[in-house]
């Protein structure tokens, strides 16, 4: 009985080595992630989309008129021009990840919402707040960083006005179906100066000033840069498609 006992234990143990998965079977090799040089010195990815680098304005428009711009340039940067409206990209874009650096003015001027006030708008419907929101209180999901009226900045993370920022922002376009109903939310997520103050938040519908969101079928679509009537500068702009 011992010797059948030891018998049965072995071929149950060799049953068990042998059902035991290969390396090779959860290897995937294809499709092969494309090679792209990162940022570097300040450079964007090689697989970027330079929207500005302070030599020309030629990405970008009139919102308004859908002729050319009447922002300032200045030297690396391009300036809010009171009055003249935003400013919107050529091209249109889904899914992306973002990248622009803007200062507000060194003189400061009135507060809250009036002081450093633009704001970068995701398919030409999603703002994502730019305002001198250092030492400069105001509702706290109209500061910068913010989804605006949606969503809080995790935390207020500004350099002092004049001081350039930065912001990456990762962003997951909304689905419509042939219906014009949204079938998912868009997403984005926020790094300001190298903080996450947006972690992946849901886009309820466009950032209205007055009521509640609105959701209108859409496909790709500009980005935009608001005039608000506040000098805001920025500098540095790029954009990598992420579909």
């Amino acid at each position: 009985m011992k010797k059948m006992a030891i018998l049965f234990i072995s071929y149950l143990v060799g049953n068990v080595l042998t059902a035991q998965p290969k390396p090779e079977e959860t290897e995937v090799w294809a499709p092969e992630p494309k090679v792209v040089t990162g940022v570097v010195a300040g450079k964007p990815p090689s697989d970027a989309i330079v929207l500005f680098d302070g030599s020309d304005f030629d990405s970008w428009r009139s919102a308004r008129t859908k002729g050319d711009t009447e922002w300032e340039s200045e030297g690396e940067a391009m300036v809010v021009k009171a009055g003249a409206g935003g400013i919107e990209t050529r091209q249109s874009f889904g899914d992306i990840q973002l990248h622009l650096e803007w200062r507000a003015p060194s003189v400061i001027k009135g507060k809250g919402q009036g002081r450093g006030n633009s704001g970068v708008f995701l398919q030409s419907r999603y703002e994502v707040q730019v305002l001198d929101s250092y030492d400069n209180r105001t509702y706290s999901n109209g500061q910068a960083g913010s989804i605006y009226k949606q969503h809080i900045p995790l935390v207020n993370a500004m350099n002092k006005p004049g001081e350039w920022q930065v912001y990456d922002i990762i962003f997951k376009a909304p689905v419509f179906d042939e219906q014009g109903r949204k079938v998912s939310s868009g997403y984005v997520s926020v790094l300001h100066n190298g903080v996450l103050v947006q972690n992946h938040v849901e886009i309820l519908g466009t950032t209205e000033y007055i009521g509640p969101p609105k959701n209108v079928a859409h496909g790709k679509a500009p980005l935009m840069l608001q005039d608000h009537g506040n000098p805001v500068a920025f500098r540095n702009i790029w954009v990598r498609e992420l579909n």
